[in-house]
């Protein structure tokens, strides 16, 4: 497929302004043409070029783990393992391998309205139209993500000082695909937030749709999500997807991120709440916007500090860049000695602003992983 052809009946010269994505043509149009609008006109994804396809031939179960749990690994250049990890008899994992794409903003919702929207649109026009068929109402429930769930979602977004939107696929358990959202009154009079509290919009995907859209369409969602939304920081790149803080799969989680440091374990509502306009450790893609990158020197002076081979450092305006670490993102294995020179040599530039549990006797008490210093300092020490 080329930089002209969308999959559907549009063409476009892959330059001008995409104007192909109408309300009713847009993919999750169940619902959602009702109150799409403008956004869906401004949507410039699927005129890029979709990047080289990958076959995947990906291993069956391997090693038997806590519970019922595969692991194998794909025969792509990263050598991304294949994890399944389950509860009890569920015919769904609780957790598996995947993709995520965070992003975080310290900004109010109201000023970030515009930018989600669009954000959504780009997501659901890379996903398809049955991607997304659940969201979460106000009372904690899953609920079908219908033309009364869309309107919902509208007002959830556009009414309030505050939102919170999550919406995931309709058969809930793999959440393959997901949209998050936290945006927060941040500086309002009438609510409470803390001194690091941040609003935060985080998209997953599954491993297959790297390997059958190819890395470059997967970093052109990236790069198109970004430029909707004001970020100090973010990242993409491999992900635990589903429920990897679950008791039962905790530790199992925590041996396979140990041996695959580039594989985050997520968690996006404390983030959202201790972050602040800190960055987290090296990803695939890297995502800096000030004050870190204006305090770096700004993108040349970074590009002139990345020297291992394949890093990409791209301007995404005056104030912000992404860093690239390679064509496509990677595990690392610490007992195959793929310890990830690039990611390593980017967390030592950006060690004075990462975020890190403070040294000390607490810092490695938490029963997560993502709250140890050590894990956070995984690409340093």
């Amino acid at each position: 497929m080329g930089p002209g052809d969308t999959g559907r009946s549009h063409r476009c010269d892959g330059k001008t302004r995409c104007r192909c994505l109408t309300p009713g043509s847009l993919p999750g149009a169940r619902g959602l043409a009702g109150w799409a609008g403008g956004w869906t006109r401004d949507v410039e994804a699927g005129c890029r070029d979709r990047g080289v396809l990958h076959e995947s031939t990906r291993t069956g179960p391997g090693t038997g783990l806590a519970g019922r749990s595969t692991v194998g690994s794909a025969p792509m250049s990263s050598s991304i393992p294949r994890i399944r990890l389950y509860l009890g008899e569920e015919a769904s994992p609780a957790v598996r391998d995947g993709l995520e794409l965070c992003f975080y903003m310290p900004h109010p919702h109201e000023a970030l309205k515009s930018g989600v929207r669009r954000a959504l649109g780009v997501y659901l026009h890379a996903v398809g139209e049955n991607a997304l068929g659940s969201y979460l109402d106000r009372d904690g429930e899953w609920q079908p993500l219908d033309a009364r769930g869309w309107e919902l979602t509208r007002r959830d977004l556009h009414d309030g000082v505050e939102a919170r939107i999550h919406l995931t696929e309709e058969a809930r358990g793999d959440e393959r695909f997901d949209f998050h959202y936290l945006g927060k009154a941040l500086g309002h009079p009438e609510a409470f937030r803390g001194p690091d509290d941040v609003s935060a919009l985080a998209v997953s995907l599954p491993t297959e749709f790297l390997e059958t859209q190819g890395p470059g369409r997967v970093r052109s969602l990236a790069l198109d999500m970004a430029w909707a939304l004001p970020f100090s920081s973010g990242h993409a790149g491999l992900s635990f997807l589903g429920e990897p803080l679950a008791s039962s799969v905790r530790d199992e989680v925590e041996r396979l991120a140990l041996r695959h440091p580039a594989i985050d374990v997520p968690y996006l509502d404390g983030r959202a709440r201790t972050l602040g306009t800190r960055v987290l450790g090296p990803s695939w893609m890297t995502f800096l916007g000030p004050p870190v990158l204006t305090e770096l020197g700004g993108a040349e002076a970074l590009r002139a500090r990345l020297r291992s081979p394949g890093t990409l450092v791209q301007d995404l305006g005056s104030d912000r860049a992404i860093v690239t670490l390679g064509p496509a993102p990677q595990a690392g294995d610490t007992e195959q000695g793929q310890t990830l020179p690039a990611y390593r040599e980017l967390a030592r530039v950006l060690e004075p602003w990462l975020f890190q549990t403070p040294p000390g006797p607490s810092a490695e008490q938490s029963p997560f992983i993502h709250d140890r210093r050590s894990w956070q300092r995984r690409f340093l020490d």
